[in-house]
């Protein structure tokens, strides 16, 4: 399934709720596929964490593969983590996952401003 049904999607700082970490730079909302009332956030790249904040798809299957999904494979509960929208480059509109950089082009990622913490 193409990333394009995701490109409208808002990219969030994910933030661990004990200790306000931030987990990563690159998550977005997300439902798991199985159960679309279980709220939950997703990333493309590893997060960087010392509390068990969620859990990683290592082998997805196959119906999860076919299904509409993102190739977001590290997700987070709710319960546990906070997101901050992200900006873009402007610094007034939201970022969106179709104006993501690439990860290795996204060095800007752990630069939060008091604005975005505002929001």
């Amino acid at each position: 399934m193409s990333t394009l049904t995701f490109q409208n999607k808002l990219v969030t700082f994910l933030c661990c709720k004990f200790c306000d970490h931030i987990l990563c730079a690159r998550g977005m909302k997300a439902v798991l596929l199985s159960d679309s009332d279980l709220e939950l956030y997703s990333t493309d790249i590893p997060p960087t964490s010392g509390n068990a904040v969620g859990y990683h798809v290592v082998v997805p299957c196959k119906s999860c593969l076919l299904s509409c999904n993102n190739g977001h494979f590290w997700m987070f509960h709710s319960q546990v983590i906070y997101a901050v929208n992200r900006l873009d480059s402007s610094g007034v509109d939201f970022l969106l996952w179709g104006n993501l950089p690439d990860t290795e082009d996204d060095e800007d990622e752990y630069n939060l401003s008091e604005e975005e913490f505002i929001r």
